[in-house]
């Protein structure tokens, strides 16, 4: 993680991860779920001194889209996600956005695909996708930083929930197992709530493996 710095900063009512992605040598920065306050999240970026590139959503839940459209036209940026969240991100009643606030649809420029690499402000990334918490859910592996960003999937001890919409308990298991599977112990994970985790602690501890 030489050149990777992470901001952080907790946002809206179920208290959600929103990271900024900072390369320290061009000062482009990614912002991963910007679930709300688009000011807290500003002025994240103004702390680093980052220059916003893209918004990476783990998935489409409310939680974490409520801020996308404020920043993306604030600073002029593209949004990724799974192209199997499409769906979800762009009908208000399976987002959960018109229950809690007014009602958001959300069409992403960039749809990606099950383990499609692409590189954001100079970091190569992988998209994993890992339904289960909603059938687009995605975790975001930058395998140069040891990295993985796991949304709503793979909690530190424990997994996301299944009972909301497109959420399925069979496919977060499984997405859980291919996960752990496929990765090296070291790598640290940022979930979409609580603390951080590694993936070595989880093999060893999740009481869901």
């Amino acid at each position: 993680m030489e050149h990777m710095k992470i901001g952080q900063c907790r946002v809206g009512m179920v208290m959600t991860n929103c990271y900024g992605l900072l390369n320290t040598e061009t000062k482009e920065m990614i912002l991963v779920d910007p679930g709300d306050s688009p000011e807290t999240v500003s002025r994240m970026v103004d702390q680093l001194e980052g220059k916003p590139v893209a918004i990476l959503l783990t998935h489409g839940h409310y939680d974490h889209i409520l801020a996308v459209e404020a920043l993306r036209d604030r600073y002029k940026i593209p949004v990724y996600a799974c192209r199997k969240e499409e769906r979800l991100l762009g009908d208000t009643s399976l987002n959960l956005t018109g229950q809690v606030r007014r009602p958001v649809a959300l069409h992403p420029e960039m749809l990606v695909d099950d383990l499609e690499r692409f590189t954001l402000a100079g970091f190569s990334i992988q998209a994993i996708h890992t339904p289960g918490h909603t059938e687009g859910s995605v975790c975001y592996y930058f395998p140069e930083e040891n990295l993985l960003v796991s949304g709503d999937t793979l909690f530190h001890g424990s997994v996301g929930r299944t009972d909301l919409p497109t959420g399925n308990g069979r496919e977060i298991m499984a997405s859980l197992k291919r996960l752990l599977e496929m990765l090296p112990e070291d790598i640290d994970v940022l979930p979409g709530h609580e603390s951080a985790t590694t993936i070595g602690y989880e093999k060893r501890y999740n009481p869901f493996v």
